[in-house]
């Protein structure tokens, strides 16, 4: 079986996440287009019902996967691995049939009185076929994490965009005539067909390279089975009941804002453009480097699991302290160009400049938010789950009483909403790291923060400056694209002169690497 070190499997995902992510910004940029500002509220409206959906689905089981899976490895027991599968399988399967049948039942009646705006009903109802799909995909991605080939999971996701880009306009003009609430349901089949297609892909590779079969453990091989079903849900519950605290949050902040908006003053339908105009394009281009972030956690938790197992804990601060340099470099960048190309960018992408507000209030606070996940991360693999659970929690409560109290402010109104966000973004990271250093004694190196300090700060400045007086006669997308290729080239050269990109971290990466060698 294919094995990657961290680095190594970190920047497969990245490179994987990164044409995912431009392929999903093209899908963004197809649904705007199609179903305009209305139909994506609608969309993103549903959007958070789906993440929950998966969020129970999974039952956090593809994180204790992955931790369990690289204990197991560590001391070669692959006969813990095969049960562990079986377990997993099981579980989320019975998972999947209970929970299809409740939101086929639920979601006509829940959708009438939970949203200002009824016609969410049929994306809501779109969701369900996708169930079962992420039920068996969550496994599979778990057992690939676990043995760290990270390879079939990042391609999967290439595969999923690709399948999902191919359907999307196609049904969303399809269901067009009959309204756009219509077309929003047909977007949301596309992504469960892009979901199907990744399992597929999946399933082809266990089968063909892994070589395991998947059969019910024999009666006299049940030894030790009943504790590794206690691990799935030690490990499993805690973190789906951090996703679960995030994903009902977000589930509920539609709802919080679109009535808060109404009592601010906004009608329904403007109300729902606006939030449309703040998750559906601005969140969107903030969360961009997530698919670096969410690299560095699928990476880290089996790494630093492998670590844990053999109380090698110098070895977790030094993977941490790797994950965290990368973090903080690449959302550096991020907050530099989506601030300082905030209104050409909406304009460019999404046609609706007027959404570079939220950009300009929410960026700055981004920065913070990339160090999540690699925190997140630790925590899980040294067992601190149900911590980062309750902290989770005590994120949620405050952005949704912020949410709707700053919300339903005509003084702040949508803008309300991006800032209660942003608090609970920075307070729940602040709370992560608590806990981390508490629990590993952890250090962080003051002198790496001061320079990426100071690099975002000189080059936010050559930015501005190059914004105003550089490539003054192209046109907006030629001159925006060629700023932001100046700039990105720019900040890498003055990281590496700063000693920010080091020799170990660029022999990782694709066809730099042999250079290193």
């Amino acid at each position: 079986m294919t094995r990657q070190s961290f680095l190594k499997g970190s920047f497969i995902l990245m490179t994987a996440g990164l044409i995912t992510r431009i392929l999903g910004m093209i899908n963004g940029m197809v649904l705007a287009r199609v179903i305009g500002d209305e139909g994506v509220g609608l969309f993103m409206m549903a959007f958070p019902a789906m993440l929950l959906v998966v969020t129970l689905t999974e039952l956090g089981l593809p994180v204790a996967i992955s931790k369990l899976i690289a204990e197991a490895q560590t001391f070669g027991n692959y006969r813990k691995i095969k049960l562990i599968l079986v377990w997993s399988l099981s579980i989320v399967g019975l998972v999947s049939v209970v929970l299809t049948t409740t939101m086929l039942l639920v979601i006509p009646l829940s959708a009438k009185y939970l949203f200002a705006d009824t016609r969410v009903v049929y994306p809501l109802l779109a969701i369900t076929p996708v169930i079962p799909i992420v039920a068996v995909s969550s496994v599979i991605r778990g057992y690939f994490q676990g043995i760290r080939n990270m390879k079939p999971y990042a391609y999967s996701g290439i595969v999923e965009q690709v399948v999902r880009i191919s359907l999307v306009a196609t049904l969303a003009n399809l269901l067009m005539p009959y309204g756009v609430a219509y077309a929003a349901a047909g977007a949301m089949v596309a992504g469960s067909a892009g979901e199907c297609a990744s399992l597929l892909y999946m399933l082809y590779i266990f089968k063909h390279d892994e070589g395991i079969k998947l059969k019910g453990p024999r009666r006299r091989s049940l030894k030790g089975t009943r504790e590794i079903f206690r691990d799935l849900l030690r490990i499993g519950l805690p973190t789906m009941g951090s996703r679960l605290i995030g994903s009902l949050s977000n589930f509920l902040e539609p709802m919080i804002a679109s009535h808060a908006l109404v009592i601010a003053g906004f009608s329904i339908a403007e109300s729902t453009k606006l939030y449309g105009q703040l998750t559906g394009y601005a969140m969107t281009l903030l969360l961009l480097p997530s698919f670096i972030t969410h690299a560095l956690h699928v990476s880290l938790v089996p790494a630093a699991s492998e670590a844990y197992a053999r109380k090698s804990y110098k070895m977790i601060h030094y993977r941490l302290n790797q994950a965290l340099r990368i973090a903080m470099l690449t959302g550096g960048l991020s907050v530099i160009v989506t601030y300082s190309f905030a209104e050409p960018l909406m304009d460019i992408i999404y046609d609706a400049p007027e959404a570079s507000q939220f950009l300009h209030i929410m960026a700055p606070f981004f920065l913070i938010f990339y160090f999540q996940a690699p925190m997140h991360a630790v925590l899980q693999a040294v067992d601190k789950a149900k911590a980062a659970m309750y902290n989770t929690l005590i994120g949620a409560i405050i952005k949704n009483i912020l949410l709707f109290i700053l919300t339903c402010s005509p003084e702040f109104g949508i803008k309300g909403t991006a800032l209660a966000i942003c608090i609970n973004v920075v307070l729940v990271t602040m709370l992560h790291a608590a806990v981390m250093f508490h629990a590993i004694g952890f250090s962080l190196i003051i002198r790496d923060y001061i320079r990426t300090l100071i690099l975002i700060l000189f080059t936010a400045f050559i930015a501005r400056l190059l914004i105003q007086h550089a490539f003054i006669t192209l046109a907006l997308l030629p001159r925006t694209m060629a700023l932001i290729a100046v700039i990105t080239a720019f900040y890498t050269v003055l990281a590496s002169f700063l000693g920010l990109l080091q020799k170990e971290q660029l022999s990782q990466l694709p066809m730099i690497g042999k250079w290193f060698s």
